[in-house]
C-alpha cells in the first residue's frame, strides 16, 4: 500500500524507463510513488526479466543478466526516495487534477503529473515451449539477442515488415535465416520485401506454420533450443529446422487499454507524445518507453525516454507552481 494518499509524481511501470524516471524524480527532491505492477497486463520489470544475458547496455562491459539489471535499477531508484509499491493500476481519470488513480489493493492515491511507462508486450504464437525457452534461444527482438546467434542458423515467424526487419538484420550475423510465414504472400511493404527476398542467406518457407520449439537442459538450468519443427499449412508434412534461435517477429502490442478514449494514440494504441519531449496529449501526463515507442523498443532508449519524462514533469511541475 502507498504511504500518503498524494504525490507529486506518480510512475506506472519498473521497466527502465520507469525506473530511471524514479532516479531523475527522486533526485530533484519530488518524492516519487512507482507502482510495480502498472496496469493488467504489462511485465512486471518490463521485457528484461524474461531475457537472459544483455551485453548492450551500457556500463556493463561483460553484460549483465536483465533480471539482474532491472534489480540494481530498482535498488538504486529506491537508494534516492523513489517509494516501489508492487499494485496495479485499475483506473485512472485524467480529466480531474490532481489524477486519481485506483489500485487493485483498493488504495486510492492522487498525482499532480503522471509518467506512464507501462512498456509493451511482444506477440507469440502460443506454443507452449515459447515460454520454456524464453529467453533461452527464445526472443521478439534481434537486436537484442542476435549476436548471440553468430555464424548460426536461426527462424524468424512472421510477414509484416518487423520480420522483414528481423531477417535482415539477423541474416548479417547468422550462417542462414528460415523466414517462416503462413501464407503465400507478405503483408510488409514492397521495399521491405525485396531487401528479405535478395538476401542469399534468408530462406523462406511459404504456407507454412512453426508446431513446436526444441531444446535441451529444461529443467537443469541451463535450456537452450536445438531445432524447430514446422508444417506445411495445406498437406501438413512435417520438417525439423536444426537452429539455435527462434525470433517471434509478429508485432507488439502497447500496454495502453486503461488510456484508450483518453490519450491520444497511434492506429495500434502507441501513445502520442510531443517530440522531442514526452508530453502526451494530457498536460501533466508523459510517456517514456516501448508504450511511445514502436521504432526503437530498446533498453538503453526506455531509460533515456525514462530520464526524459522525469526532466519534463519537474519543470511542468515547476511552471505550475508545485514545488
Amino acid at each position: 500500500m502507498p504511504e500518503k494518499e498524494h504525490y507529486k509524481v506518480v510512475i506506472i511501470g519498473s521497466g527502465p524507463a520507469g525506473l530511471t524516471a524514479g532516479i531523475y524524480a527522486s533526485r530533484a527532491n519530488l518524492a516519487p510513488l512507482l507502482i510495480d505492477g502498472a496496469i493488467e497486463g504489462s511485465q512486471l520489470g518490463g521485457q528484461l526479466t524474461t531475457t537472459t544475458d544483455v551485453e548492450n547496455f551500457p556500463g556493463f562491459p561483460d553484460g549483465i543478466q536483465g533480471p539482474e539489471l532491472i534489480e540494481v535499477t530498482r535498488r538504486q531508484a529506491a537508494r534516492f526516495g523513489t517509494e516501489i509499491v508492487y499494485d496495479t493500476v485499475t483506473a485512472v481519470d485524467l480529466k480531474a487534477h490532481p489524477f486519481p488513480l485506483a489500485l487493485d489493493s483498493g488504495a486510492t492515491v492522487t498525482a499532480d503529473s503522471l509518467i506512464i511507462a507501462t512498456g509493451a508486450s511482444a506477440k507469440y504464437l502460443g506454443i507452449p515451449t515459447e515460454k520454456t525457452f524464453m529467453g533461452h534461444g527464445v526472443s521478439a527482438c534481434a537486436t537484442c539477442d542476435g549476436y548471440f546467434h553468430r555464424g548460426k542458423d536461426v527462424v524468424v515467424v512472421g510477414g509484416g515488415d518487423t520480420a522483414m526487419e528481423e531477417s535482415t538484420y539477423l541474416a548479417k550475423l547468422c550462417r542462414k535465416v528460415y523466414l517462416v510465414h503462413r501464407r503465400n504472400e507478405f503483408r510488409a511493404s514492397k521495399i521491405m520485401q525485396q531487401r528479405a527476398l535478395a538476401t542469399p542467406n534468408i530462406e523462406v518457407l511459404w504456407a507454412t506454420q512453426v508446431v513446436e520449439i526444441v531444446g535441451e537442459g529444461h529443467g537443469e538450468g541451463r535450456p537452450k533450443v536445438t531445432g524447430v519443427v514446422v508444417e506445411a499449412v495445406e498437406s501438413g508434412e512435417r520438417r525439423h529446422l536444426p537452429v539455435s534461435g527462434y525470433f517471434a517477429a509478429i508485432g507488439h502490442k502497447p500496454n495502453t487499454d486503461l488510456f484508450k478514449g483518453v490519450l491520444e494514440m497511434n492506429e495500434v494504441g502507441y501513445l502520442k507524445i510531443d517530440h522531442p519531449t514526452t508530453r502526451t496529449s494530457v498536460p501533466g501526463v508523459f510517456a517514456a518507453g516501448d508504450v511511445a515507442d514502436f521504432m526503437y523498443r530498446q533498453a538503453v532508449s526506455a531509460a533515456g525516454e525514462g530520464c526524459k519524462a522525469a526532466l519534463d514533469a519537474e519543470r511542468w511541475l515547476a511552471v505550475h507552481g508545485v514545488h
